[in-house]
């Protein structure tokens, strides 16, 4: 579904990518892990449109997006929940919801979609009009979530999900990614806490100053020892 080939990025002289390369096939969850400041953010951001990368080429669904704008890739599929939740706090939850269905690809199925996200997640329907800001981080990710599904995405692109939340509220994220990937959507997770990361993923890539260093399984990457010393401190 999605691939980047020899991927470059750069901020001024500085760079954040060098030759990064990965798939992720359609219906996978697919993690990304690394330490911070590795170019995990900086990936996702290259691929959704916000920063332009020198060199390489993304395709999605075999359509070459490289330097797309971002309302673009969001129109052909790519949905994106961003660190830090990026809600807007001055609306309620409807309108935010609302302002997630206005890509052309989704107004015609916004209530629809409206209806589904509150069935997944019964607390928003009871705030609907509660002003966003005023939510608990865990609801708000939840509505960051539900405003991303009412873009009627393929794959979505979770970029630290679990930053900041209570351990109740990292469970239920943990929890809905899951109910998603089982749906049929496609995830690509970027995620601090690398041990549910790679128990979650069918494959996953390790990122070290801009570069992949290893790749593989899920399962086979949790039980290496390069990998449980570098990054889970065993």
């Amino acid at each position: 579904m999605l691939e980047v080939r020899g991927l470059d990025l750069f901020y001024g002289d500085a760079q954040a990518l060098d030759g990064v390369t990965l798939q992720v096939k359609s219906g996978q969850i697919v993690a990304i892990v690394g330490a911070n400041g590795a170019g995990k953010s900086s990936l996702i951001r290259a691929i959704s449109g916000i920063e332009k990368p020198r060199a390489g080429q993304i395709t999605f669904k075999t359509q070459d997006i490289t330097g797309w704008e971002t309302c673009d890739t969001c129109d052909i599929g790519i949905g994106q929940v961003a660190e830090g939740r990026q809600i807007f706090p001055s609306l309620t939850v409807e309108e935010n919801l609302e302002m997630g269905a206005l890509l052309a690809r989704a107004r015609t199925k916004a209530r629809q979609a409206r209806d589904e996200v509150y069935t997944m997640f019964p607390q928003l329907a009871e705030r609907r009009s509660q002003l966003a800001g005023t939510m608990s981080g865990g609801e708000q990710q939840m509505l960051a979530i539900g405003r991303c599904l009412m873009g009627q995405p393929e794959l979505i692109m979770f970029d630290e999900p679990s930053l900041g939340l209570a351990p109740t509220g990292v469970q239920e994220v943990f929890q809905t990614i899951r109910a998603l990937n089982r749906r049929g959507l496609t995830i690509l997770l970027v995620e601090q806490n690398v041990a549910v990361s790679l128990k979650l993923a069918a494959h996953a890539y390790v990122l070290e100053n801009g570069r992949i260093v290893m790749q593989g399984r899920g399962e086979d990457l949790l039980s290496d020892d390069r990998v449980r010393r570098a990054y889970m401190g065993l």
